[in-house]
């Protein structure tokens, strides 16, 4: 993950990550609890929409932090791109 030092100083993005997919797969696990379904089911699929979840919105923030990042790294060319100057 190569996000700017700056940027990625603040935990609150990643936390919510955490909170928003722990509450969905404990959601999920509560409704399948009113089927007919086998607890170890249950617990797979709760597991399955949190990873699911979770790494969706990782991938969402991680992208958001690069793109939105003000920290003034125009100066700094890409991997394997050189500055040439005008002749």
């Amino acid at each position: 993950m190569k996000l700017c030092p700056k940027c990625s100083r603040s935990p609150l993005p990643f936390v919510m990550v955490l909170l928003i997919s722990s509450v969905l797969a404990f959601i999920t696990w509560l409704v399948l609890g009113l089927s007919q379904i086998e607890p170890t089911l249950r617990l797979a699929a709760g597991a399955a929409v949190f990873l699911a979840v979770g790494g969706t919105l990782l991938h969402y923030v991680i992208g958001c932090l690069k793109r939105h990042c003000r920290h003034d790294h125009a100066h700094q060319p890409a991997p394997g791109q050189t500055f040439s100057r005008p002749a």
